[in-house]
């Protein structure tokens, strides 16, 4: 019987390598599926509609909080971002475990609603190369780099709500260390309560001799 993949988010600092590290997931591994989320932010250069996020209005994200419609929803400096709840129970359903690349405050929330699900956090190798990521992403002027290194020193007080953490160093060992990591949950028993219950109850019968 295919057993329901596994709700993984995955947060981390701006500036860690998060896409690039869900990219090679996906491309290295045929068991996984990135969630696409919601955001009123703008797109990058290269990004499109529906492959990296869905862009959508202010007022296009809170009527879909009013219909229920999304798993979480958080707002980042000064920008919703959320998970659209139909694709990812489709493609657990599937088999496929649902990477959600998403913020700490959408990531608790999740964690609330789902606690099978598994949270990984994913760390730069120190606070100086994470500046030096930022800066050399040439995206974002030096007061919004300010601002997120703001925002990881507070971020980086809630790392141990999360289940795990990857360093993301060297991108090939990180990518592995992130797969061996979702592979191993599979088998908590949190992650597999039929099943045990199953067990139990045939040992249960048999141990009265029926």
């Amino acid at each position: 019987m295919q057993k329901d993949g596994l709700l993984v988010v995955v947060s981390g600092f701006a500036g860690t390598g998060k896409g690039t590290l869900m990219k090679r997931l996906i491309a290295d591994y045929d068991n996984y599926a990135l969630s696409v989320s919601m955001t009123t932010r703008n797109p990058r250069p290269g990004e499109e509609h529906g492959r990296e996020y869905f862009f959508v209005s202010k007022e296009e994200f809170e009527k879909t909080i009013a219909e229920d419609g999304l798993i979480e929803y958080a707002c980042y400096v000064e920008n919703y971002y959320g998970t659209p709840k139909d694709y990812v129970n489709s493609q657990r359903a599937a088999g496929k475990n649902v990477l959600l690349e998403i913020e700490l405050q959408g990531a608790l929330k999740v964690k609330e609603k789902f606690p099978e699900a598994v949270l990984v956090f994913v760390l730069p190798p120190s606070g100086k190369i994470l500046k030096e990521r930022l800066v050399g992403r040439g995206t974002e002027t030096p007061e919004v780099v300010e601002k997120r290194m703001r925002r990881a020193a507070e971020e980086a007080q809630y790392i141990s709500k999360y289940d795990y953490i990857v360093v993301n160093d060297d991108l090939d060992t990180c990518v592995k260390e992130l797969h061996a990591i979702i592979e191993s949950a599979h088998h908590r028993p949190s992650n597999n309560t039929n099943f045990i219950t199953e067990i139990q109850n045939e040992l249960s019968q048999m141990a009265k001799g029926e």
